[in-house]
């Protein structure tokens, strides 16, 4: 009865990350669509503070808040020697010499205390044939009944030396740009190792309607990405998502990859991180962020339906969003600090068509309101010809003025210039040779799914002529 409850959507990268592994690791759970159960919206709401944070889990009646694959291996004892499940109690001696023995080895485990979760009682009554028998111990099919340590230590194969393959290239995203590089890699025949710290797909995975992508007239971002994941894997590549990197080391013609929970081995490395969204940095917006502040209409415009939005900015990122989200709600205020937009004609043309769409020209944002009640109020702005201020009403505001580079864990590795993107020379190959970069992470990029793809095949052209010399 190890109940697990993840409250999600289907478009939430997050959720569909943790649903694979929850899945990959064969544990049931039962998903609720926020979109469609308005009373588990506000459950998540409640947890949350007023917060609409998905995905977030009740495990055994606790809550969890977007759990990244490390915090969700720790909660339910997941290891590579397999599952591990304690029964036990905090007055148990035996069971305190098991937790002790675990957490010294670095063994995750779930920890179900029978004093709090009398559902477990039946469990390991069953069995110990009728005995309340504590500490039980699960791993995987296998069960310990009151193990000394050196048990526990064979049924974990502690000391069985670690067999562990070394890819020909790792390649740190799954965006547009890593996915192509591993197509091209693995039709090389160099074997690749896709690490990505949410889920398969970037940003396109976020963008409602592609209609600049050769081949398709108009396209969603998240079939597109699904579509590059299943040609990676056909060819070959492994993918696993959840897997933070945080450092990189080269050893011995090696490079070793570390995430937050494992350590991989390449010949090379490709990074292909790309990049998010900038933040305006005024008052009030930190305060609402995940409330009434946002940075992906496609992942939060459905809260809006019938209401009333803000968009900040003026590229083709805000365009394009605006105009999805004029397709739901009742009026989109578009808040832009030039005179005339620098996005791409097409989008700047379809906006006279639109009736709920309004623009602002020349406006500086300087706070979001908030009330007393500490909800949004509104967008103080001033503009940049009179100086005049004003407060813009709506429900919710999006943002899009700008992106920089998920580069932070490559500091100190390869050279960047100012802004923190990664430079490049050749094909795609950075300051450390071996390593190369794709994709918005690196200076000089163009940040459109096309552009990525080709970066992508760039970068595979350095690896062939890297590894094969």
């Amino acid at each position: 009865m190890n109940e697990i409850t993840l409250y999600g959507a289907d478009w939430c990268p997050d959720c569909r990350r943790a649903k694979a592994f929850l899945s990959e690791n064969n544990i049931d759970f039962t998903f609720i669509d926020v979109d469609l159960d308005e009373a588990a919206t506000k459950k998540v709401e409640a947890i949350n503070k007023g917060k609409r944070i998905i995905p977030t889990l009740i495990i055994n009646g606790k809550s969890y808040t977007n759990p990244d694959n490390a915090a969700l291996s720790s909660i339910l004892g997941i290891n590579e020697q397999g599952r591990v499940i304690l029964y036990g109690a905090d007055w148990c001696p035996d069971c305190i010499k098991s937790k002790s023995f675990l957490v010294d080895n670095k063994i995750n485990f779930q920890y179900i205390n029978i004093d709090e979760n009398e559902w477990a009682i039946p469990i390991i009554e069953k069995i110990n044939n009728g005995k309340r028998k504590i500490p039980t111990i699960l791993i995987d099919e296998d069960i310990l009944v009151e193990p000394e340590n050196e048990a526990l230590r064979i049924a974990l194969k502690l000391d069985e030396e670690k067999i562990t393959k070394v890819f020909d290239s790792i390649i740190i995203g799954a965006g547009a740009a890593g996915l192509t590089t591993s197509i091209y890699a693995q039709r090389d025949r160099f074997s690749t190792l896709i690490l990505e710290k949410k889920t398969v797909g970037g940003n396109a995975f976020l963008t409602e309607k592609i209609e600049n992508y050769p081949g398709f007239t108009s396209i969603s971002g998240p079939d597109l990405m699904d579509k590059m994941e299943e040609q990676a894997r056909i060819y070959g590549a492994t993918i696993k998502t959840g897997e933070e990197v945080v450092s990189i080391e080269k050893v011995n013609n090696l490079f070793n990859v570390r995430t937050k929970t494992n350590l991989f081995f390449g010949r090379s490395v490709v990074l292909s991180t790309g990049s998010t969204y900038e933040k305006l940095n005024i008052p009030g917006e930190s305060e609402l962020i995940g409330v009434s502040v946002h940075f992906c209409a496609t992942c939060d415009g459905a809260f809006y339906r019938d209401r009333e939005v803000i968009v900040i900015g003026g590229g083709n990122s805000a365009l394009e969003e605006g105009i999805f989200l004029s397709g739901f709600t009742k009026k989109v205020k578009i808040i832009n600090r030039r005179a005339s937009f620098k996005a791409s004609q097409t989008y700047i043309d379809k906006l006279p068509e639109l009736d709920n769409v309004e623009t602002h020209y020349n406006k500086d944002a300087l706070a979001l309101d908030i009330d007393q009640d500490g909800k949004f109020a509104g967008l103080r702005v001033r503009d940049s010809i009179t100086g005049e201020e004003e407060v813009i009403s709506a429900d919710g505001v999006f943002i899009f003025v700008g992106l920089k580079p998920n580069n932070a864990s490559f500091k100190g590795l390869v050279e960047m210039n100012e802004r923190g993107f990664i430079t490049t020379t050749g094909l795609a190959n950075t300051s450390v040779h071996g390593i190369f970069a794709a994709g918005d992470n690196r200076e000089g990029a163009i940040a459109q799914v096309a552009a990525a793809t080709g970066e992508g095949v760039l970068a595979s052209y350095g690896l062939r002529e890297f590894l094969k010399n």
